[in-house]
């Protein structure tokens, strides 16, 4: 049994996200020490890790939620965790394509700036009208 600092420690997570996780019920502390310490089996750390990567993947709470309680089920469907990707990168390739939009925008507006001493700027127009350029 390790305590939290350990845990956090061995699953590359900060204490406070490692509590946090325990809070919400994502995973739940093995135990308690005498002193009150939340304390964590190995299995707790192998999910507080698989949480803390799933998670750089960006994968939401309630996402994590589902993926560990498919990664728990040893007759999970892998057809279930590939849904739950491609949801995933659905949303990364919506947030691509924005990014993208705001890129182009904001080269156009640089662009039309002369970037000299006149105050006449089309970025800080563009910002003061809210337009988008076309």
């Amino acid at each position: 049994m390790y305590k939290i600092s350990d845990a956090a420690r061995r699953a590359a997570l900060t204490v406070k996200t490692v509590r946090y996780y325990a809070d919400i019920g994502l995973v739940k502390p093995a135990g308690r020490s005498a002193a009150g310490y939340r304390l964590y089996a190995e299995s707790d750390i192998a999910k507080l890790g698989f949480i803390g990567r799933a998670r750089r993947y960006s994968f939401s709470i309630e996402q994590c939620r589902d993926l560990l309680s498919l990664y728990e089920d040893d007759q999970r469907p892998s057809a279930e965790v590939k849904r739950i990707t491609l949801e995933k990168i659905a949303e990364i390739d919506r947030k691509l394509g924005e990014l993208q939009e705001l890129r182009d925008e904001l080269s156009h507006l640089a662009g039309n700036c002369h970037g000299d001493s006149r105050p006449d700027c089309p970025i800080i127009g563009n910002l003061a009208s809210g337009l988008t350029v076309q």
